[in-house]
């Protein structure tokens, strides 16, 4: 078995291996994750069935293609089903032909199986309720990147297939430490901030990862990426929204809307910058986009729920909005990185990078076990905090995240501002609680006379790879 990191995901498979009953797992996540790879990869010795929907195709060639598929295994004649009741009992008839153990079903990409007016989720619904459940040698897999579908159709279903699934695994990008495993599968070694630089630009997609070559530099690996005239992300976008949301016009509104405000817009921004009319239809375009990583939702510290920000966090949709729409005169990834314009989508680029390794960063900090809640906060023209950890144990951190190429070297200035933040920080919201500044830079700082009487705990890249 050749995986990289998903260490709890494939524990999570095995158990259901050693379960007395059937299981009825769903697997789900964005575009290029590795679903489909993982399930093959852990049952490949328990996998007697697996077929994948069509994409936009009709009923008529889901089901054609279901049963070509059940004809490759189970090679005695059978008729081409005509309803997918009919398709179910042919398999049915199959695995009763097999021996006691386990026993693994993959259906893939199940929103596609389900054309309109097909009956598809009632038959999965009988297949699993009236067959698999009543025995003790299946696992019924579903897996789609359309996860608002599963999870709305099928995991918080209220008709026929209500409280089915026994299981769900919603899988997640790489972190920085999974990247890295990945990346050394492939021979591929870099430093830590040369994987981190990667990651601000693809994310941690091991489809976005694999084509990685050894002994390219930074340079090198994203003109490859996104550069040359047959580079694997110059055309993803086109495919991106399209291959998750079956109306994905209205996710890509949101989205280009987001990328043009680095903090993240609040609702009422959202529906000025896109025209979208407010209500229930734009909860669930936002929590489609949260369901399936590409937006993150931040409350602000002792703000009420309507100042909540949406920020787009998806590596590979910023860079594309920021260096490839549209794209005329960045032919390369050197003459990019030397533009003003880099610099500052960095800087912002590494405040992503944190907000999706705070675990991480309280491991580092010693309070894993403690229960918070990350937030930021903004004083409209006084002081801005990227990120705090608003701790149970009545403790603040108030991070500085710096993207410095080098030691970092803290000012007289840059201290004086840092206390006066910190100070307008506790006028305003009132916390009682300590506030401790955490430094987070790439390589250090340089404990200077600033730097001893503003920071109290210092962090580098590093850390992000715990």
């Amino acid at each position: 078995m050749k995986i990289a990191g998903r260490l709890q995901e494939i524990s999570v498979l095995q158990s259901l291996l050693q379960k007395d009953g059937s299981e009825f797992l769903a697997v789900y996540g964005r575009r290029r994750i590795g679903k489909t790879y993982l399930v093959r990869q852990v049952y490949s010795a328990n996998l007697i069935f697996e077929c994948s929907g069509l994409h936009q195709k009709e009923f008529s060639q889901q089901l054609e293609n279901f049963w070509l598929t059940l004809t490759e295994v189970d090679k005695k004649p059978k008729p081409m089903p005509k309803t997918w009741l009919q398709a179910f009992a042919q398999l049915k008839t199959y695995l009763n032909e097999l021996g006691p153990k386990k026993k693994v079903v993959f259906l893939d990409e199940i929103s596609w199986f389900e054309t309109p007016r097909s009956g598809f989720l009632a038959a999965l619904d009988n297949f699993w309720n009236q067959y698999c459940s009543k025995r003790s040698d299946i696992i019924l897999v579903i897996c789609g990147s359309a996860a608002s579908w599963i999870i709305n159709k099928v995991i918080n279903d209220r008709g026929g297939l209500h409280n089915r699934i026994t299981k769900h695994i919603q899988l997640m990008p790489f972190t920085l430490a999974e990247t890295r495993d990945f990346l050394t599968m492939q021979r591929v070694k870099l430093t830590p901030k040369d994987i981190a630089q990667l990651y601000m630009c693809v994310g941690g997609i091991p489809f976005y990862l694999k084509d990685v070559q050894p002994g390219q530099s930074i340079p090198q690996i994203l003109d490859a990426l996104f550069f040359e005239s047959q580079a694997l992300l110059r055309n993803e976008f086109s495919n991106l929204y399209a291959a998750l949301f079956k109306n994905s016009r209205a996710h890509e509104l949101i989205v280009k809307a987001l990328a043009t405000k680095n903090k993240g817009l609040t609702r009422n921004e959202i529906v000025e910058a896109t025209s979208l009319k407010s209500g229930g239809g734009l909860s669930v375009l936002l929590n489609e986009l949260i369901q399936c990583g590409f937006v993150k939702q931040i409350f602000p510290i002792k703000k009420s729920k309507d100042d909540a920000l949406f920020r787009l966090v998806d590596e590979y949709t910023l860079y594309y909005f920021k260096f490839l729409q549209n794209n005329k005169t960045n032919t390369s990834w050197l003459y990019l990185s030397n533009k003003q314009a880099y610099k500052v989508w960095s800087g912002f680029a590494f405040e992503n990078l944190c907000f999706k390794h705070v675990a991480q960063i309280k491991k580092a900090l010693g309070i894993s076990g403690i229960i918070s809640n990350e937030y930021s906060w903004t004083l409209k023209g006084e002081a801005q905090i990227d990120l705090l950890v608003d701790r149970d144990d009545n403790c603040i951190n108030l991070l500085e995240l710096k993207y410095y190429d080098g030691l970092y070297e803290m000012t007289k200035g840059y201290a004086a501002q840092l206390q006066e933040k910190v100070r307008v920080f506790k006028q305003n919201t009132r916390t009682k609680k300590n506030v401790f500044v955490t430094l987070l830079t790439v390589f250090g700082a340089k404990r200077n006379e600033h730097y001893l009487s503003s920071i109290t705990n210092e962090l580098t890249i590093d850390d992000l790879f715990q």
